[in-house]
């Protein structure tokens, strides 16, 4: 490399690396319009970044769209087709970079510059040409949702193949190098990296991408059998449409690499099929509210800071899928800052759950500075009324706020077919409503995806039947949930910035509710003193054979069989509950508060007879703050359903 070539290399990487650090910037300069093949090419600096887009004659409608990744004017007979018809083509050089994160991220700007600015179509064609596959891929796995279509030659789908020559192919030493510097990777790290382009096509499987290759058999730089091979098994095992076009006329150089693209015309055709007419999806801006944003979340990001997320949620936020690709998302967009996640998701709870879990599954692992909330799902399915929603939803906020009054934090509504019933009858459904209302008072971010899916589905996007499948979404719902939420997050930085360091204080403003669960938490079981029968077990395990949750198992249980069996339990605050199992032998709990005459509940539930579901009860949540007295005993009488009086009391729940 010479010293000219050395130093437009040297540029380009402190460009890329200020862009990071600019990621909400979208600067353009050094504008100016040059001619390429007889159309009009507008080149500029975006961020510092050279790129540009060719402009078709007669553009069409919905301005569809062409996006190169490296080489990008090699083989451009079928580009030029394109333009002719009214595609745009655009570029930025981010060469050298390998498709890694950091590329992405510019990648990401200047989507959103091309679209949101220039009015491209919301989807795009992406062309890839060797190293070129690891961008299109690289890109196209993180954003399904706006790829149209993929066309590649020769691509690189295996970083061990190319540079690595780690199999068949020559590989290059010099590039397997400069790859490991671009991703802090060592050695073993590189071998075992296993987010190549033939990882992880499940998202875009989900979204039924097609994907077209046009390869040489005789490729030994790239050679098929370690690239597209592998990457057209893994697709199209996940239900991906792919097709691969062995070129096997005309002249191959380079060792097979370089050869002659026979009927430029049909892969032209292919890609005109896939991205037109425009069809663009409603927007994800439409779901969500920033209201004040996350402003000192973002801040502490930038002044160099650890930051701690905790996720708070249900079987949708525990299972992987949208919280994972959203933590990916965050630790690719900020790469110098060291995050701490907190998973708290646990099947099957609501907001009462986690109004008094919040201290030991959240709050006691250290400051938080971003607290994801949900609960719509299981707060619909536990029946869970709306007085409790709103007392426990409002208890998680002011309890976290409290603890730091700089946390930001999102409440979002999932999406379940009661919900779709109630919009399909223009009704508001009512854990969205309490939701909604939370984030409206406390002027927190939210988003709506129940309305989202239910909208979409009616305007064809998809289906619930085919795609999105179940409550607990499949790859197509997670992928949707995540990209809506990255766009909220998007937002919400870029108003960080608009704002800069001269946000005001948060102050708590009243209560929508006085009684709230703010200062919920668990009460150990060995606080309460045995009348006769319960039994304190140090590690329980179950009766049945039947499912259990994490977190539920092999803890101190305080367990009772017998009709009759009493405790009392002496405890100072304005709730009291428990927290139970409630598998196939549960009973039938009587209840007295202060001496107040006995009532009774039915631990027994729909789901008792195949799990021990973690299921939380309320005995009394008006108390004055003061010390009460509890007493509870099993009742002779059970549901016909049940196979036992048992009750097993993990915690007892308080509101001090």
């Amino acid at each position: 490399m010479n010293k000219k070539n050395v130093l437009i290399y040297t540029c380009a990487v402190i460009a890329l690396l200020f862009s990071i650090s600019n990621v909400n910037a979208q600067t353009i300069t050094a504008q100016k319009t040059t001619q390429w093949h007889g159309f009009e090419k507008n080149e500029f600096l975006f961020n510092g970044i050279p790129a540009y887009y060719v402009k078709p004659s007669k553009p069409l409608a919905g301005n569809p769209w062409i996006w190169r990744a490296h080489f990008p004017d090699w083989h451009i007979t079928m580009d030029s087709i394109l333009l002719q018809k009214g595609f745009y083509i655009a570029y930025i050089n981010t060469n050298d970079q390998y498709g890694a994160p950091k590329a992405m991220m510019v990648w990401d700007e200047f989507y959103n510059y091309l679209t949101q600015k220039l009015s491209f179509a919301h989807k795009v064609a992406l062309e890839g040409v060797s190293r070129g596959g690891l961008y299109i891929y690289g890109w196209a796995k993180r954003n399904p949702d706006k790829v149209s279509c993929i066309y590649a030659e020769a691509p690189v789908c295996d970083i061990k193949s190319w540079p690595g020559g780690k199999g068949k192919g020559e590989g290059d030493i010099n590039s397997w190098k400069e790859l490991q510097g671009i991703y802090g990777f060592t050695e073993r790290q590189a071998m075992d990296f296993n987010d190549n382009p033939i990882n992880s096509l499940d998202g875009l499987a989900a979204f039924k991408v097609p994907v077209l290759h046009v390869i040489s058999l005789q490729d030994k730089i790239v050679p098929p059998s370690e690239n597209t091979f592998i990457l057209v098994d893994n697709y199209m095992k996940l239900g991906g449409p792919i097709t691969v076009y062995p070129m096997t006329r005309g002249k191959q150089e380079l060792n097979g690499h370089h050869f002659v693209i026979a009927h430029p015309e049909q892969w032209a055709d292919f890609i005109f099929k896939n991205s037109y007419p425009v069809k663009n999806p409603l927007p994800y801006q439409n779901y969500f509210e920033v209201r004040n944003g996350l402003s000192p979340f973002y801040q502490k990001i930038k002044s160099g800071q650890p930051v701690t997320i905790a996720y708070l949620g249900g079987s949708i936020t525990y299972n992987r899928g949208w919280r994972n690709k959203l933590s990916q998302f965050l630790q690719e967009r900020f790469p110098a800052t060291k995050f701490h996640f907190i998973s708290a998701g646990i099947p099957s709870l609501g907001s009462l759950p986690d109004a008094f879990r919040l201290k030991r599954n959240v709050l006691d692992s250290g400051k938080v500075d971003l607290l994801f909330v949900e609960a719509a799902v299981n707060d619909n399915a536990n029946g869970t009324d709306s007085l409790t929603q709103v007392r426990s939803l409002e208890g998680i906020v002011r309890h976290a706020k409290k603890s730091n009054p700089d946390m930001d934090i999102v409440l979002f509504s999932f999406a379940d077919p009661n919900k779709l019933e109630d919009y399909a009858k223009g009704k508001t459904p009512l854990a969205v409503h309490n939701h909604e209302m939370i984030a409206q008072h406390y002027q927190l971010p939210s988003v709506n995806l129940a309305k989202e899916v239910y909208d979409k589905i009616q305007a064809g996007e998809f289906s619930w039947e085919y795609d999105f499948k179940d409550l607990h979404p499949a790859l197509y719902g997670q992928e949707l949930y995540f990209e809506t939420m990255k766009s909220l997050f998007t937002n919400c930085f870029d108003k960080a910035d608009s704002i800069g360091k001269d946000f005001k204080p948060y102050k708590l403003p009243a209560p929508l509710d006085k009684y709230n669960f703010d200062n919920g938490s668990y009460l150990s079981v060995e606080n309460a003193q045995i009348k006769s029968g319960w039994k304190l077990i140090p590690d329980w395990t179950p009766k049945y054979q039947v499912e259990t949750r994490d977190g539920f198992i092999h803890v101190p249980v305080l367990e009772a069989t017998n009709p009759g069996d009493e405790l009392t339990l002496s405890f100072t605050g304005t709730a009291i509950g428990m927290a139970i199992v409630s598998g196939p032998d549960a009973g039938i709990i009587e209840y007295s508060v202060d001496k107040k005459p006995f009532k009774q509940i039915d631990l027994y539930t729909q789901w008792s007879q195949y799990l021990y579901l973690p299921w939380y009860v309320l005995f009394s949540e008006n108390l004055k703050n003061k010390k009460h007295l509890l007493r509870l005993r099993l009742a002779k009488d059970k549901n016909s359903g049940s196979k036992g009086n048992a009750c097993q009391v993990v915690y007892f729940l308080v509101n001090q």
